[in-house]
C-alpha cells in the first residue's frame, strides 16, 4: 500500500536518546501538521518531556522530500472528538484496545483484546475518544525542501521561520 502521507517522526525521550517511527499526516494547514495517536505511546511520552520533533516524508520515484522541524502541542479535544467520529469502527476499536508501546505476551493476547473491546462495545453504535487519544501539531520553525539530482549535486531549499513569524529562505548545499 502506499501511504503518500507517511512520514517518519522523531522525537527525544527524558532519557536524551532520539527514537523515530512512522506516523500517518492526517492534516496540513497554516498551523502545523496533524497526526494522531495515543498519548501514552513511546511518542506521547517523549513528547511530553521534550515538546520538539522533526518529521521527513520521502518520496522515492519522485526523488524528493521534505524534512520538517518544530515544537508540538496537542490538538483541542474537540478536535480528536471529530477526527475519531470519521474513523472505521475498526480503527476506534483498536484504538481502545491498544496499550500502544506497552508489551504483550503474543498477537493472539492482542486479538482477545481487541475481541473484550468489541463486546465491550458492541451495544453503541457511536463510540467515544478515549482520553488517552488524540492528536498532536507540529508547529515548524524549520522545513527543507529536497530534490535528488543524477549528479549527487541534490538541490535543498531551507525555510525557518523567524521570530516575528516571517520566514527567510536559503539554499543549501548538498
Amino acid at each position: 500500500m502506499i501511504e503518500p502521507n507517511a512520514c517518519a517522526l522523531a522525537t527525544v525521550g527524558a532519557n536524551n536518546r532520539p527514537s523515530n517511527r512512522f506516523v500517518l499526516l492526517k492534516d496540513v494547514d497554516d498551523r502545523g501538521f496533524t497526526w494522531f495517536t495515543n498519548y501514552e505511546s513511546k511518542k506521547g511520552n517523549d513528547i511530553a518531556t521534550n515538546p520538539f520533533a522533526a518529521m521527513t516524508f520521502w518520496w522515492g520515484p519522485l526523488e524528493k522530500s521534505v524534512r520538517v522541524e518544530g515544537r508540538v502541542e496537542k490538538i483541542s479535544a474537540a478536535d480528536s472528538d471529530e477526527y475519531f467520529l470519521k474513523r472505521p469502527r475498526g480503527a476506534e476499536l483498536g484504538a481502545w484496545s491498544s496499550d500502544q508501546s506497552r508489551p504483550i505476551a503474543d498477537q493472539n493476547a492482542l486479538k482477545v483484546k481487541y475481541q473484550e473491546t468489541e463486546q465491550r462495545f458492541a451495544e453503541l453504535e457511536t463510540l467515544e475518544r478515549p482520553q488517552f487519544w488524540g492528536g498532536y501539531r507540529l508547529i515548524p520553525d524549520r522545513i527543507e525542501f529536497w530534490k535528488g539530482r543524477r549528479s549527487r549535486l541534490h538541490d535543498r531549499i531551507e525555510f525557518m521561520r523567524q521570530e516575528d513569524g516571517s520566514w527567510t529562505t536559503q539554499r543549501l548545499q548538498p
